[in-house]
């Protein structure tokens, strides 16, 4: 019984890894403001963020549909993996479990961005932002792909304790 579980664990199709990290830092309008918070997003991942639409009027904030309002920027690999580190940094590896999905992602906002070793900018100012985890098992392109689509198991899906449990032990976190 013992060799079936201790099989079951180094299994390499049962590793959980990071499919992608996403930041999301919505300033609520555009113009200069999110100019600056997509410069802000560039220095921090290298990458040319992409801007993000209303979907809906609101008046009480002067918020127009279709108004870009929003930066945000997917991150992947091994400089996924250092960013989260850094964020968790600030965050002191703690999350609570309302942050983990069912699907077994997770997500968690910090206040400042000069938190994560960006250097203060007095023309820029200070925003906040929203990081998004996906994590995924190997074998979960399958179902996403467009040519010979197959099933991807249930046993091979994550759910929010295996998220939890990744947590725990790859990133040395809490769970308050």
């Amino acid at each position: 019984m013992e060799t079936r579980k201790k099989e079951k664990n180094d299994n390499k199709m049962r590793e959980i890894k990071i499919e992608k990290l996403v930041l999301n830092l919505c300033t609520g309008e555009s113009g200069d403001k999110l100019t600056k918070a997509a410069k802000v997003l560039e220095d921090l991942s290298n990458q040319k963020p992409v801007e993000s639409k209303a979907q809906y009027t609101i008046r009480s904030f002067s918020i127009k549909r279709n108004e870009k309002i929003a930066v945000h920027v997917t991150i992947r690999g091994k400089q996924a993996e250092t960013l989260l580190q850094n964020a968790l940094k600030v965050k002191e590896h703690e999350l609570r479990k309302g942050n983990f999905s069912k699907d077994g992602n997770f997500g968690f906002g910090i206040d400042e961005h000069i938190d994560l070793g960006i250097k203060y900018d007095t023309n820029t100012g200070i925003f906040g932002m929203d990081f998004y985890v996906t994590l995924a098992r190997a074998g979960k392109r399958v179902a996403r792909k467009k040519h010979a689509r197959g099933k991807f198991g249930k046993h091979q899906r994550i759910t929010a304790e295996d998220a939890k449990q990744w947590f725990t032990e790859k990133m040395a976190g809490t769970i308050v």
